[in-house]
């Protein structure tokens, strides 16, 4: 586990979040201290990025669920189970990992999307057992009170989220019927809701994260699968982005730093049908291509602790998680899913990223309830 190094302010121990030297003029930060003990150095503080294993598991296997977190805790919400249940259980991970079982969702689905805004988690939309699209919103505030948002405008599934300035978006999904969708339903901290200028391409099985004054919606399938990216400022106010370098769906998306990161998905137009691309836009919406995730990923989860982004689990049974830090360097960090991860979720609390869930998507199978957990 990372060490940490705490400071006495108004008569309480507050944990030091980073620390930095002056070299040549410049602050640089420091990414390990050791102290003296006995005549051996001994580590003291950590800001790398460490594999600390699996937390409690959740208390039911499921995949498609969906993930956020709101104050202390990070919440794991939603899916669906290989013997076609159907759950509408939240488990949350407290900062020191404790995990507990709040009031659950009011409706049992998967396929849904969460984001944080607030003082409230998010979970939007999602398909019920009965096949139909919810347009159903549960907020939990930071005690983990369940209360409901304004529905979506439509019900639909397949959805994704991120929050932006004074707001959390719920963009594109499908619909009852499998129609794409290309609404976008906004929400404040009052958990009021305002409808917005919809997609330029309707889609669902797309991602979504911001960065700077930006919301970011990418990819996705609608008739064909697109690279559209589509942005959201802090207004509302929809622009584009350049387009991502690979058409494709069933990608993830994070942020680390000054950028957003997508990567992985499923794509038509190359050797393999998931992709290994990853595609970063920084605060001016330019986009570069940092180096590969180490293997194809679609239907994985992304997520960002310290200064580290992780892609981990998706199709195929992965033993690593692919890490970005701020500056974009690549490394690959344990990932020993002990089943398939495909529809796994992920979010962080505190010092800690945690995924969650997971297996066979395609078929329900193989649902998973470990709880992998990374810190820095």
């Amino acid at each position: 586990m990372a060490k940490a190094v705490y400071v006495g302010v108004g008569s309480k121990a507050r944990k030091m979040k980073k620390a930095y030297i002056g070299i040549g003029g410049t602050a640089r930060k420091v990414k390990k201290m050791y102290i003296g003990v006995g005549g051996k150095a001994r580590l003291c503080y950590s800001a790398e990025l460490e594999y600390v294993g699996t937390a409690t598991p959740l208390s039911a296997a499921r995949i498609s669920l969906a993930a956020a977190s709101v104050g202390n805790y990070a919440l794991f919400g939603g899916g669906r189970a290989d013997n076609n249940t159907y759950y509408a259980t939240v488990d949350a991970y407290s900062a020191s990992l404790t995990r507990t079982t709040p009031t659950q969702l009011r409706q049992a689905a998967y396929e849904l999307a969460a984001a944080t805004i607030g003082n409230y988690a998010l979970f939007a939309g999602g398909l019920a057992s009965s096949g139909a699209a919810l347009a159903s919103v549960d907020a939990y505030s930071n005690s983990l009170t369940r209360t409901s948002a304004g529905n979506l405008s439509v019900g639909k599934n397949r959805l994704s989220a991120t929050t932006i300035g004074n707001y959390a978006l719920f963009g594109g999904g499908s619909g009852n019927g499998a129609k794409p969708s290309g609404i976008v339903d906004a929400y404040n901290a009052s958990l009021t809701k305002t409808s917005v200028a919809d997609l330029s391409v309707a889609r669902k099985d797309l991602a979504a994260t911001a960065v700077g004054k930006y919301a970011l919606f990418a990819g996705g399938y609608a008739v064909v699968v697109t690279d559209t990216v589509d942005v959201y400022d802090t207004s509302l106010t929809r622009t584009s982005a350049s387009a991502l370098s690979v058409q494709r769906y069933n990608l993830s998306a994070t942020n680390v730093g000054n950028r957003a990161l997508f990567g992985g998905g499923n794509c038509y137009n190359s050797s393999s049908s998931q992709a290994q691309i990853v595609d970063a836009y920084d605060t001016s919406l330019t986009r570069t291509t940092p180096e590969k995730l180490s293997v194809n990923r679609g239907l994985a989860a992304a997520t960002t602790v310290g200064d580290y982004a992780l892609f981990g689990g998706g199709t195929y049974n992965q033993k690593n998680a692919d890490v970005y830090d701020a500056s974009l360097t690549h490394t690959t960090m344990p990932f020993l899913y002990d089943s398939y991860s495909e529809g796994i979720a992920a979010t962080a609390v505190g010092d800690y990223a945690l995924f969650g869930g997971g297996g066979i998507r395609s078929f329900y199978m193989d649902a998973s309830d470990s709880v992998y957990v990374y810190t820095a």
